[in-house]
């Protein structure tokens, strides 16, 4: 069901923002020494998402 009073989706750009912030969040954790179990998957993930991020922001939709 639809609720009239529901936020509208954010932009792709506000996603793209909001994943930076994320994707920044992470990196900052596991440089600091977070996690050291899972460092190398967490690191492998982070440049992943930041290869998708740049994709992603290079796109017109993307710029909205």
């Amino acid at each position: 069901m639809s609720d009239a009073s529901a936020e509208p989706a954010p932009s792709v750009a506000e996603l793209v923002r909001q994943l930076q912030a994320d994707r920044l969040w992470l990196l900052r954790h596991i440089d600091s020494g977070a996690w050291p179990r899972w460092r190398l998957d967490l690191a492998a993930l982070e440049r992943e998402l930041g290869e998708l991020l740049d994709r992603v922001g290079e796109r017109p939709e993307a710029q909205d």
